[in-house]
């Protein structure tokens, strides 16, 4: 069986499927690779995530030696795409502007059932590989954190990042939410406002005292979401405010959540609003080391196929993460998608088809080096 990428890409983008919400993909998924002859299996981790499918995890025999090799890629998109159909224009593929394309990461889905279909002409030599396409990446990585399925592969490679093919992303950030809730005194604004406590005062208060944006090369801070207040001529009782702060580095990323914290409690002490704080730590940074045998390999790859490989570091957060958390090194692979995650989001049919060759291309490689 053959699989055109684009075509392939098109059909997923096609599909609606943001977090928690991935059944269309997932059973597109369950048909395409009974096609190919794969078997697959869908685990239980809907029960823990609260999406409408769970994982999907595929296994294929090697037919030379060589290590194992896992290749991921998330089902799930940033927001709904429901009625969207991909445009192509002058080999570049857009959504029709009112939805993100959802190319992160259906373009590594359409990479991967592409290279797998390949690999049925059996002329492909390649050590075992395991493929993991998971729920609910863009909200935390919970797909990826339930994944039920005893993975055995040496090293992995995770298709999901905006930068070029031969991009080959060997470090990403840990991340800190913190979500506050600052409770005040309603009252009357016009008649009596000094008997109130303006929860979004002190909010905004706290908000002033902390730094935002980039902090510095490794580190970031983000005020993502403020709400509160029921009219215009009440005092407020209620503020909340949600925040992030990301960096490589531990020492840079407690010192800035530290301040963070300090800010909130001081404006609430000096207003008299009481505080209350949520933390969670979404995942945590890791650090692949040039030397690698996955890095070398990935190097090995790019120069078989004509393109130089960058070695890059990354802001975001991926499933590779959680990989290697748990002591599966993965690596994140660029796709060269363009504007991610708005409706101006594009990529094209060059890159898909180079992201082809290059998967190819790392999984040749890996038994050549034996």
């Amino acid at each position: 069986m053959k699989i055109n990428v684009v075509e392939e890409f098109v059909a997923l983008a096609s599909l609606n499927s943001p977090s928690r919400r991935e059944a269309p993909v997932a059973a597109y998924l369950v048909k395409r690779l009974g096609e190919l002859g794969r078997e697959m299996t869908v685990d239980d981790s809907a029960t823990l995530t609260g999406s409408d499918t769970g994982n999907i995890i595929v296994r294929v025999p090697g037919n030379a030696a060589g290590p194992t090799i896992l290749l991921c890629a998330h089902m799930d998109t940033v927001g709904p795409t429901e009625g969207m159909t991909p445009v192509i224009r002058d080999g570049i593929i857009y959504s029709n502007g009112e939805t993100v394309l959802g190319a992160d990461d259906k373009a590594g889905i359409a990479i991967i059932l592409t290279v797998l279909a390949e690999l049925q002409a059996g002329d492909i030599p390649h050590g075992g590989i395991e493929i993991v396409f998971s729920v609910q990446e863009e909200v935390g990585l919970h797909g990826a954190k339930h994944l039920q399925a005893d993975l055995q592969a040496d090293f992995g490679y995770i298709l999901d990042s905006s930068e070029e093919v031969g991009s080959i992303i060997n470090q990403a950030p840990s991340k800190v939410d913190l979500d506050f809730v600052l409770e005040g005194k309603a009252a009357h604004a016009g008649v009596c406002p000094e008997k109130g406590i303006n929860a979004i005062v002190a909010a905004a208060s706290a908000v002033a005292r902390i730094r935002t944006g980039r902090i510095d090369a490794q580190t970031t801070s983000n005020v993502g979401v403020i709400s509160g207040g029921k009219a215009r001529n009440i005092v407020p009782d209620r503020a909340e405010v949600a925040i992030e702060v990301r960096s490589t580095d531990k020492e840079k990323l407690d010192r800035e959540v530290e301040a963070v914290l300090t800010a909130f409690d001081e404006a609430a002490a000096a207003s008299g609003a009481s505080l209350t704080v949520r933390r969670d730590a979404p995942f945590e940074t890791f650090l692949i080391p040039e030397t690698h045998p996955a890095i070398a390999n990935a190097f090995r790859a790019a120069h078989t196929i004509g393109i130089e490989p960058r070695l890059k570091p990354t802001g975001g957060g991926m499933d590779a993460n959680v990989f290697n958390s748990r002591g599966l090194p993965c690596l994140g692979l660029g796709l060269g998608i363009a504007d991610t995650h708005s409706p101006q989001e594009h990529i094209s049919v060059a890159q898909l088809e180079a992201g082809v060759r290059f998967v190819k291309a790392l999984l040749m490689e890996a038994v050549a080096a034996v």
